[in-house]
C-alpha cells in the first residue's frame, strides 16, 4: 500500500483486504488513507471501516473511539453508531452502549436486529444490577487475595485497584461495607506494607466521598470515625443518624480514639448537626447534641494538655470544639433553650469546681476558657458564676506553672471590649502585670504580655484612645516580634506572639514596623501554614488591620467640629494610615509571601476556618488587589484559586470582598492563567452577583470588565455567563447614565452576541434590545460608538432578520448609520460600513430603500478614495457594498474615472 496516493484506491484495497478476513492489512490500508484524505465524508467512512477492523481485532477502545469520529461528522452515521454499540458492550459499558443501539432503532425502526441487540443489551443490564448486589462474594475473594501473603504481586494489584474502584460506587461502597470491610481494610492497613496501605486508604477515602474525610496516607489513624461518614450517606432515617452521632459524641471522650480521630469527629458534627439555613425552623439536631452530648464537648475544651491523664488531643482538638460550642449555640431557638444550653454547663462547671482539688478546679476554668472561645456572651455570664473568679484569682498566685499557665489564658480570652464582666477590666490588668512581673518562665511571661496588649487595645484604630503612655505599645509589639521570630520557643508560645500582634497591629506605628521586619513576617506566615490551625484568626486580623483593610467610620467634618465645641472625644486618623504608608505595606507583604501564606490558611478543612476568618482572609485579599501591577503575582502565588471557595461560602461581605477581588483579577489578567480549566466557569456567578444595584459602582465596573474580558475567551464560557442569567443585568448597565459603566457593558455585550443563544433573544419579539444596540450606536461616547457598532455588525451578520428589525425599531436608524459610516473613527467607520453591506446583502428591497438615500453617495465618496493602507478596509467594505448594489443592478457600473 505504501506506493499508493489515491485515499479512494486505499479505501478499496482496504475493502477487499476487510472480506479476506486479512484484518491487519485492511487495518494499514485505512490508517494510509485516513492520513491522506481531505474529504469529510470520505473520513467518516474510513474511520467506520477502521473500527470494523478494531472490532474484528478485540481492540474494544480503539473501535469505540473510531466509531465516535465517524459519528463526529455524521451524527446519524448508523454503521458507526451499532459499531460503537458492540465496542461499548464489549468494554462493559452497556448504558452507553444502550443509547447508541436505541438511535440505531430510531433510525431504522423495522431493523430486527437493532431490535434483537436493544432486547438483549436490556437483559444484560438487568444482569449487571443483580450482580453488582452479588458483589459480595468478589468483595469477599478481593479481600483473600490482600490478606493472603502468599498471593502473587500482580494478583495483588487488581484486587486493590478493584477494590478502590468498588469504594467509589455506592452500591460497592455499600458491599464492602456490609461484609465486615472496615475491619479487613484495618488489617491491611495494619500489614505495614506501604502499597496495601495506600489501598486501604484509598478505598475507604473513595467510601467517604460525599465528605470530604482527608485521609493521611500511612496513618493508622483511619479509624472507625471514615466508616461513620459512609454510614452517614447511606443512611437518612432520623433514628440511624442519632445513632451515628451518639457513636461520634462517645469518641470525643474515649481515650482509645487519636487525637486526628477526634479531630476529624468534630468536623463532622460541625458541618452536620448545626442547620445550614436559619430559614429551616428544624433544629431538632442541635437539640438532640446538647442533651446528649454537650458535656462530652465541654470535657473536651476542658482538657489540659499537660496533665498525665489528658486524652489524646492534635492542637487544633480544642478549638474546633468550642467552634462546634459557638455553632450550637447559634443554632438555637429562643430564651428557654439557651436557658438549658446555660443551665447544663453551669452544672458540669460547679461538679468540678473544688477548693480541696487544685486540679479538678484547673479543669473548671479550661472549660469556661474554652466556652469564651465559642459562645462569648455565654462564657462572660459563666465568669460570672460564684466562685469562679476567686478560683481564677487563686490560680493567678499559686506557685504551680501549670496553674498560671490555665489563670493567664482564661484572663486572655475574657478581656475583650465587649466584656461585661468589670472585674477583668478592673483587676485583669493588675492580676496580669503582677505575673508578669513575677515570673521566670517564658510561656507565661508572653501570654500576660498578649492579655495586656488586648486589654490594652480597647480603643481600637483611634490614634487618641492609648491605654497605653506613649511608645510602650512599640515597645510590646517589638518584644512580640522577638517572640515570633524565636525558634527554640515551643509552637503554642509563639503562636501567642501572633495573638498579640494582632491587637497591638491596630497601632499604626506597630503596622509600620511590624511588616517591615521581613523575617517576623515570614515566621508569621510559616506559622500560618503549619499543621496548627488555631492561629488563623489571629494572622488574618493581623493582616487586616496592616492593610487597613477593615471598615472605617467616616468622619462627618460638622460632627467632628460639633464634638469638639462639646468637648465629646472624636476619634483621630494617624497619620501613618493614610493611603500612601498603606499601599507600601501591602507591596512590603506581597514581597513577604502573604500570598501563599493565605491560600493555604483556605485550604484548612477544618471547622476552625470560621465564616468570620474567610471574611478578613476576603478583606486582605481584597487590598492586596488594589494595584493592577501587582495582580500577575498574586495569580502566580495561587491567590486565583484560593479567592473562588472564599467569594462562594462566607458571610455575605466575605463573599462580596472575595467576587470583587475575583473581578479585579478578572479584568486584566488571562483568564487561561488565572483560573486554569474548569476553574473559570466557577468565576462567573462571583462576578454577575456584583452586577447588582446594591453594589457600589466600582464593583459593578470591574465585574463588567471581567464578564467582558471572559466572553472574549470561548463560547462556553458566553453560554455560562448566560446561564448564570447575567444579560438583564448587563443591559441595566447598557442604559446607565455613568459613562464608563455604559462603556464597558456595552464592551461586554459586543462579546456576548457571538453567542447564538444571545442572538436569538435580539432576534425574540417583545423586547428593546435591539432598539437599545441602535441608538447606542448614535451616542457622542466614541468607546460606546466602537462597542455597539460592533455588536450591531456581528448581530446583522448572523441573523438576516436582524437587518430588517433594525429599520423598524427607531426612526432613527438610517441617520445613526449615516453618521457611522461617514465617522473620524476608522474603527467606527469601519464597523458601519460592515453594518450597511450587511442591510444590503439580506435584502434587495431594503438595499433599494438605501440607495435612494444619502447613504450611496457616502459609499461612493469612500469606495472612490485612492488605495490607502491605512484606511483599506474601510475602503474595501464600501466598495463591497456598491458591487453589490450593481448585482442588484440598483445602480449602473461606475465608469472607469
Amino acid at each position: 500500500p505504501a506506493e499508493m496516493e489515491d485515499p479512494i484506491q486505499l479505501k478499496e484495497e482496504g475493502n477487499k483486504y476487510f472480506q479476506a478476513s486479512d484484518y491487519e492489512k485492511a487495518l494499514q490500508s485505512y490508517t494510509q488513507a485516513i492520513k491522506l484524505n481531505k474529504d469529510k465524508a470520505l473520513q467518516a467512512v474510513l474511520y467506520r471501516n477502521r473500527a470494523a477492523c478494531f472490532l474484528k481485532k478485540e481492540e474494544y477502545a480503539k473501535a469505540a473511539s473510531d466509531a465516535s469520529r465517524a459519528i463526529d461528522i455524521n451524527a446519524s452515521d448508523i454503521k458507526a453508531l451499532y459499531r460503537r454499540s458492540q465496542a461499548l458492550e464489549k468494554l462493559g459499558k452497556l448504558d452507553q452502549a444502550f443509547k447508541d443501539a436505541q438511535k440505531c432503532a430510531t433510525l431504522e425502526p423495522r431493523n430486527k436486529n437493532f431490535q434483537e441487540t436493544l432486547r438483549r443489551l436490556g437483559a444484560n443490564i438487568q444482569e449487571k444490577l443483580r450482580i453488582q448486589f452479588s458483589t459480595d462474594s468478589r468483595v469477599q475473594k478481593m479481600f483473600e487475595i490482600l490478606l493472603d501473603e502468599n498471593s502473587d504481586k500482580e494478583k495483588r494489584e487488581k484486587a486493590a485497584n478493584n477494590l478502590i474502584v468498588l469504594g467509589r460506587e455506592e452500591a460497592g461502597a455499600e458491599r464492602i461495607f456490609q461484609n465486615n470491610g472496615v475491619n479487613l481494610l484495618l488489617q491491611l492497613i495494619e500489614t505495614k506494607n506501604p502499597e496495601l496501605i495506600l489501598a486501604a486508604v484509598r478505598t475507604l477515602s473513595g467510601m467517604c466521598t460525599g465528605h470530604k474525610a482527608r485521609v493521611r496516607t500511612g496513618h493508622t489513624m483511619v479509624t472507625f470515625c471514615n466508616l461513620l461518614l459512609l454510614f452517614c450517606f447511606c443512611v437518612d432515617t432520623k433514628k440511624d443518624l442519632r445513632m451515628i452521632t451518639m457513636r461520634l459524641l462517645d469518641m470525643l471522650v474515649s481515650k482509645k480514639v487519636s487525637g486526628q480521630g477526634r479531630d476529624r469527629a468534630l468536623n463532622l458534627l460541625n458541618k452536620n448537626i448545626p442547620r445550614k439555613d436559619l430559614k429551616d425552623h428544624d433544629n431538632s439536631r442541635s437539640i438532640f447534641v446538647i442533651d446528649n452530648g454537650l458535656k462530652k464537648i465541654l470535657k473536651v475544651v476542658g482538657q489540659i494538655p499537660e496533665m498525665p491523664d489528658c486524652l489524646p488531643l492534635t492542637e487544633n482538638t480544642q478549638l474546633t470544639a468550642s467552634v462546634l460550642l459557638n455553632k450550637l449555640y447559634d443554632d438555637l431557638r429562643c430564651d428557654p433553650e439557651r436557658d438549658n444550653y446555660r443551665l447544663i454547663c453551669e452544672e458540669y462547671i460547679k461538679s468540678k469546681i473544688d477548693p480541696q482539688d487544685m486540679d479538678k478546679t484547673l479543669h473548671a476554668v479550661q472549660i469556661v476558657s474554652g466556652v469564651l472561645q465559642g459562645p462569648f456572651d455565654l462564657g462572660n455570664k459563666l465568669l460570672g458564676m460564684k466562685g469562679v473568679m476567686e478560683m481564677m484569682v487563686a490560680l493567678c498566685g499559686s506557685e504551680r506553672e501549670i496553674d498560671q499557665l490555665v489563670a493567664v489564658e482564661a484572663l486572655i480570652h475574657a478581656s475583650t471590649k465587649l466584656s461585661r464582666a468589670t472585674f477583668i477590666i478592673t483587676n485583669g490588668v493588675t492580676l496580669l502585670k503582677e505575673i508578669y512581673k513575677k515570673t521566670k518562665n517564658e510561656k507565661i511571661k508572653i501570654r500576660a504580655l498578649v492579655g495586656l496588649c488586648k486589654l490594652g487595645s480597647a480603643g481600637g484604630t483611634d490614634y487618641g484612645l492609648r491605654q497605653f503612655a506613649e511608645g510602650s505599645t512599640e515597645k510590646l509589639a517589638k518584644q512580640c516580634r522577638k517572640w515570633l521570630c524565636n525558634t527554640s520557643i515551643d509552637a503554642r508560645t509563639r503562636k501567642w506572639a501572633v495573638e498579640g500582634l494582632s491587637y497591638l497591629t491596630l497601632d499604626a506605628d506597630v503596622k509600620d514596623d511590624f511588616v517591615e521586619d521581613e523575617p517576623a513576617l515570614k515566621a508569621m506566615f510559616d506559622l500560618a501554614k503549619a499543621s496548627d490551625k488555631t492561629i488563623l484568626y489571629s494572622v488574618a486580623s493581623a493582616l487586616v488591620n496592616c492593610t487597613n483593610s477593615y471598615d472605617t467610620k467616616e468622619l462627618v467634618p460638622e460632627l467632628v467640629q460639633l464634638a469638639k465645641f462639646s468637648k465629646q472625644h472624636v476619634p483621630e486618623e494617624h497619620p501613618k494610615d493614610k493611603k500612601d504608608f498603606v499601599v507600601k505595606r501591602v507591596k512590603r507583604l506581597l514581597k513577604a509571601g502573604v500570598v501563599s501564606a493565605l491560600a493555604c490558611m483556605v485550604k484548612a478543612d477544618s471547622a476552625i476556618l470560621t465564616d468570620q476568618s474567610k471574611e478578613l482572609i476576603a478583606r486582605v485579599f481584597l487590598a492586596l488587589c488594589e494595584d493592577p501591577k501587582d495582580r500577575g503575582t498574586i495569580v502566580a502565588q495561587g491567590g486565583g484559586k484560593a479567592l473562588i471557595p472564599l467569594a462562594v461560602e462566607g458571610t455575605d461581605v466575605g463573599k462580596i470582598k472575595a467576587s470583587h477581588a475575583l473581578a479585579k483579577i478578572a479584568a486584566i489578567s488571562n483568564p487561561d492563567i488565572a483560573f486554569p480549566g474548569e476553574r473559570v466557569y466557577e468565576v462567573v456567578r462571583p462576578l454577575v452577583s456584583l452586577l447588582n444595584t446594591e453594589r457600589d459602582g466600582l464593583q459593578n465596573y470591574e465585574a463588567l470588565l471581567g464578564l467582558t474580558n471572559f466572553s472574549g475567551r470561548s463560547d462556553k464560557l458566553r453560554l455560562k455567563i448566560v446561564k448564570e442569567k447575567a444579560l438583564p443585568d448587563i443591559e441595566n448597565y447598557m442604559f446607565e447614565n455613568h459613562d464608563q459603566l455604559r462603556q464597558a457593558a456595552t464592551e461586554c455585550m459586543c462579546n456576548l452576541v457571538v453567542n447564538k443563544e444571545v442572538q436569538e433573544r435580539f432576534v425574540a419579539d417583545g423586547n428593546d434590545r435591539l432598539k437599545l444596540v441602535v441608538l447606542l450606536c448614535g451616542e457622542d461616547d466614541e468607546k460606546v460608538q466602537v462597542a455597539a457598532a460592533g455588536a450591531l455588525a456581528m448581530l446583522t451578520a448572523a441573523q438576516k432578520k436582524l437587518c430588517s428589525k433594525m429599520t423598524q425599531v427607531t426612526t432613527q436608524w438610517l441617520e445613526i448609520l449615516q453618521r457611522l459610516c461617514l465617522h473620524d473613527n476608522l474603527e467606527v467607520q469601519h464597523r458601519g460600513l460592515v453594518i450597511a453591506f450587511n442591510l444590503i446583502s439580506s435584502d434587495k428591497e431594503l438595499a433599494k430603500k438605501l440607495v435612494e438615500s444619502e447613504l450611496l453617495e457616502i459609499l461612493t465618496y469612500v469606495g472612490k478614495q485612492e488605495d490607502h493602507p491605512k484606511k483599506q478596509h474601510v475602503i474595501n467594505v464600501a466598495r463591497d457594498c456598491l458591487t453589490k448594489c450593481m448585482d442588484y443592478e440598483l445602480i449602473k457600473p461606475l465608469s472607469q474615472a
